[in-house]
């Protein structure tokens, strides 16, 4: 009973860190009705950004202080992600307004491979370390119920609380501030949300901002636990599946879709693994996403499109 418990929990904590990057898909979707491809690389291009920024902001002031250093770092990529979210919206998104969704899921891909590229150039391709000052040993919990009790990964439930809170956060904002109910506006009708004095173009610089926020903070806590790498943005495209089972619509259809994801694969690779020679852990959500898109499409909490004609 106590692994179970251990590889629960682990899959708890991982399907909140999916729902984390999973909110930056479902924001943009609902903002702009565009199905952002480009929010693993965001992932990544925040998490190079943090783990340079913390290098260089002491060779530039020569401050010794870590957790000054990280503030400073976290502050100056949250900087150059409002930034890249105001280049897209600029450059990208703006001149394609009311055009067909195949259209703006392409600006998307070519935007995921213009940020990898960019990334690259601008902050190498080595591999670099974020310490944010996360607890790594793991401790023991429960052992008055099970003995020897569970073994959990604090550096896991840190990261996992700190998802919990801002999808939360993020949650709230979309749903009770009048920001939030101007982007659920523009998502209904965009010509509709202009015509009430809706600003179009600072909405769609808003949501990329959050989601550029959302992907700094988890590229920072991916980058924690497994180094900034260029594999990172394929750690983060994990999130795809998760929104195909929640719904594209929903913030509270990505959290129990991370959810299900995370416990699912685990649980899977650990009980079925053995019996067919692992790997379960790979490709899990793909096959759940596809099964789901075969009997119901919208996902579990998605709004189901009907057209009338």
């Amino acid at each position: 009973m106590a692994f179970f418990l251990e590889t629960l929990i682990g899959g708890l904590m991982t399907g909140m860190l999916y729902s984390l990057v999973a909110l930056g898909f479902v924001l943009i979707f609902k903002a702009s009705g565009v199905f952002n491809f480009a929010q693993g690389a965001m992932v990544l291009f925040a998490a190079l950004a943090m783990a340079r920024f913390s290098t260089w902001i002491p060779q530039w002031t020569g401050l010794t202080d870590k957790v000054l250093v990280n503030v400073l770092a976290f502050g100056a990529a949250m900087v150059v992600m409002v930034i890249v979210a105001w280049l897209i919206e600029r450059l990208v998104l703006g001149k394609l307004v009311n055009q067909e969704g195949i259209t703006l899921l392409m600006a998307t891909l070519g935007i995921t491979y213009f940020l990898d590229g960019l990334g690259q150039t601008i902050f190498g391709s080595d591999i670099y370390k974020i310490d944010v000052g996360l607890p790594k040993d793991p401790v023991f919990l429960f052992e008055s119920m099970f003995p020897g009790g569970v073994l959990v990964n604090q550096e896991d439930m840190a990261a996992a609380a700190i998802a919990a809170a801002l999808v939360g956060a993020l949650a709230a904002f979309f749903q009770y501030t009048a920001t939030g109910r101007a982007l659920r506006a523009v998502a209904d009708d965009h010509q509709a949300a202009q015509s009430i004095g809706i600003p179009l173009k600072r909405i769609w610089v808003i949501v990329w901002s959050v989601a550029g926020f959302a992907a700094l903070v988890a590229g920072v806590i991916w980058g924690s636990k497994l180094g900034v790498q260029f594999s990172l943005s394929l750690v983060a495209l994990k999130a795809l599946p998760v929104v195909i089972l929640g719904g594209l619509t929903s913030v509270p259809g990505a959290i129990i879709g991370g959810l299900i994801i995370g416990v699912g694969e685990k649980l899977s690779e650990v009980f079925i693994g053995p019996m067919v020679g692992g790997g379960i852990e790979i490709w899990f959500a793909y096959v759940l996403a596809l099964l789901f898109l075969l009997v119901r499409p919208q996902g579990l909490f998605g709004e189901k499109i009907i057209d009338r004609v």
